[in-house]
Parts: structure tokens; sequence; C-alpha cells
């Protein structure tokens, strides 16, 4: 069987995984075959990594808020069964960033949703 070179196409191909592939150690960055497993293997854990850093950051949110209204004397369930009561539309991001960097806001939007979660 005559061998195929494939010309420009395969090595435009191969070019686009080992440009990929730059920055890697040894093989990995210069031969194909290697490239190709690491830098598919690369995608595959950066797509799972993007939905990991959704659910840490969710929790990252959940800590600081339940630490905020703690201080205030109540528990995290209670707080946010009150959010959802008073028809409060202020997501957790937002609420921890509050609970952050302006815990004198955040006291108000706390009493105000206890207030209207009284009131419902």
């Amino acid at each position: 069987m005559p061998r195929v070179k494939r010309g420009f196409k395969g090595r435009r191909r191969h070019n686009k995984i080992l440009k990929m592939a730059k920055g890697m150690r040894g093989a990995r960055s210069r031969l194909f075959r290697t490239a190709r497993e690491q830098v598919y293997r690369g995608l595959k854990m950066a797509f799972k990594e993007r939905r990991r850093r959704k659910r840490e950051y969710r929790a990252l949110w959940i800590v600081r808020i339940n630490a905020a209204v703690r201080s205030l004397g109540e528990r995290y369930s209670t707080f946010v069964g009150w959010l959802n009561k008073s028809g409060v539309a202020l997501d957790r991001k937002s609420l921890a960033e509050l609970a952050l960097t302006d815990m004198a806001a955040f006291t108000v939007v706390f009493n105000k949703v206890r207030d209207l979660a009284a009131a419902a």
C-alpha cells in the first residue's frame, strides 16, 4: 500500500493541535500524538472545571451570607425563606457582595426582608 503524505491539510490540522499544546512540557508540546492526547484531555478538563467553578462560587456566596446573617442573630435557611416569601429579587451573588463590602446596607436589606416576610 502506498504511503499517503496528506499534504497541506494534514499539516494544517497538526499545526492547530501543536499550537494548542504550546507551553506543555517535553513531548507533549512537540510530538503530534502525545500533544493531541494532552490537548483533548485539557479541553475536557476545562469543560468540567467551568461547571465546577460555578458550584464553588455559589458555595462561597452561601458561606458569606450565612456568616453575615448569623452575626444578625438568624440562620441562613430562615433568611432565604424570608427572601422567597417577601418576593425580594436579590440573588446570592449580590447579597454576598453586600455582606462582604457594606454590612450596613446588608442589615437594611435583612430588616426589610424580615418585615416583609412577617407581613406576608
